[in-house]
């Protein structure tokens, strides 16, 4: 039970830190007002400008303190009212375009988490069973070859080569198009996602395998006479998996950042796309509310991986 309420707990803070330091830095850079009615909140003179600064003043709880407003947009958000744009009318709600966003990101991360894990794995045992071999040099070359590409020139190239040159993949996604259709509109974002994430897990599990391999157990197994491709599977990769399972969730966030550009390069409205548009007219509540929304993704994901560890090594909740 204590290990349970230590995560738990944890998480919570994190979560509070966060939004109380986004929250005060998104209040106090620039004026809320003039982003909200434009230079009419500085025509002090004119009724019909005071009414309309007034009305904002009021729908923003621009007059209360800071922690006042804090309270204000916590009990909101937990509620699932994320409060309306920077604008003069407001519209949309910063929820409905939220829940208009999110679908597209989620199946971007999930599906470069998907593509990710496919790689890595057979990958690393294939090269862990080959290890200090030609093969496996050659394949460590390959992948601090990946590694190093930046996301964006990794996006532009295949974009390049399978949207233009063969034409194999669409060159933008349309969100109106049937599910299947943006699964394969969505491919090649995910990959260009999955390539260097996939190549970083299958360096650790690799390296993770290559140790495990060298114990007695597996040795036991061959002696009995247990085929190669059973030791690698039945016997070597379920203890190989921890440090796996923890970079998983730590590069959820790493995926979340690529995304933004990703979602760029391939024109898909998702909430990367939300975030560069709202930063540039400083539109403060769609960044607020992505900030935490990423937060609380990850936040999450690190207490699940925690969660499972406990289960396949009991050793960890009594530590």
């Amino acid at each position: 039970m204590r290990f349970w309420a230590q995560r738990i707990g944890g998480a919570l803070l994190v979560l509070v830190a966060v939004s109380a330091i986004t929250f005060g830095a998104m209040n106090v850079l620039g004026d809320p007002l003039f982003n909200i009615l434009g230079p009419t909140a500085g025509d002090v003179g004119n009724p019909e400008s005071v009414a309309k600064i007034e009305a904002a003043k009021e729908q923003f709880n621009l007059d209360d303190p800071l922690p006042v407003r804090y309270a204000l947009w916590v009990s909101d958000f937990v509620r699932g009212d994320f409060g309306p744009q920077f604008s003069a009318t407001g519209q949309p709600p910063v929820s409905d375009l939220v829940l208009e966003r999110v679908p597209r990101s989620v199946m971007l991360l999930v599906m470069a988490q998907l593509l990710a894990t496919a790689i890595a794995i057979p990958w690393a045992l294939w090269s862990a069973s080959r290890a200090d071999s030609f093969a496996d040099r050659t394949s460590t070359i390959a992948s601090f070859f990946i590694i190093a590409i930046p996301t964006f020139a990794l996006g532009v190239l295949l974009k390049y080569l399978f949207s233009i040159r063969f034409a194999i993949f669409p060159l933008t996604f349309r969100a109106t198009d049937p599910f299947w259709s943006r699964v394969w509109q969505m491919f090649l974002p995910a990959l260009t996602l999955a390539l260097p994430v996939g190549t970083v897990y299958q360096r650790l599990l690799r390296t993770d395998l290559i140790t495990t391999l060298q114990e007695d157990f597996i040795l036991t197994a061959r002696s009995k006479g247990v085929s190669r491709r059973d030791v690698l599977f039945k016997h070597a990769l379920r203890p190989s998996l921890f440090s796996f399972i923890t970079i998983f969730g730590i590069n959820t966030g790493t995926l979340i950042g690529g995304s933004l550009v990703v979602e760029i390069i391939f024109r898909i409205p998702g909430l990367g796309t939300a975030i560069v548009e709202s930063i540039l007219r400083e539109d403060f509540p769609v960044v607020l509310t992505i900030v935490m929304l990423v937060t609380a993704v990850f936040v999450v994901l690190n207490v699940a991986i925690d969660i499972l560890y406990s289960f396949i090594d009991p050793r960890v909740r009594s530590s």
